[in-house]
């Protein structure tokens, strides 16, 4: 049976710019998030540097050759479901390995999460919002 598909409902940078997330080979980069996380490439450029913007559900984030670490950037997705993310990103044939779950506040907010980091390096945190 498959999973149910989670729906991210919003992302923030870990930096600045979730439009601008760094990566060495934009090419090597594109299939992991098409295939595991689910993401389609909406458009493309390759001046003044090779960018994708890539999006799913309500959401966009790019990925550029803009010469930054992408061992420093990623970004949070607020997802309506974390455990159907989490067994989403298991059946696209995720290799990496997946944190487990933890309880992590930010402000008044509380977020049941779990980390994957993309084979290019970059970050990426799903997290639930937690009631009560």
């Amino acid at each position: 049976m498959e999973p149910t598909q989670a729906i991210l409902k919003n992302v923030w940078p870990y930096q600045q710019d979730k439009m601008n997330l760094p990566v060495n080979d934009l090419e090597t980069a594109i299939p992991f998030y098409e295939r595991v996380m689910g993401f389609s490439v909406i458009s493309r450029s390759n001046a003044p540097t090779a960018k994708a913007i890539l999006s799913r559900d309500d959401i966009q984030i790019g990925l550029a050759e803009n010469g930054g670490d992408p061992t420093q950037d990623g970004c949070f997705f607020d997802v309506d479901h974390v455990e159907n993310a989490y067994a989403e990103l298991k059946a696209n044939g995720l290799t990496t390995e997946l944190s487990g779950f933890s309880i992590q506040k930010y402000g008044e907010t509380t977020w049941r999460v779990f980390f994957v980091v993309a084979p290019d390096g970059l970050c990426y945190c799903y997290g639930q919002r937690q009631v009560g």
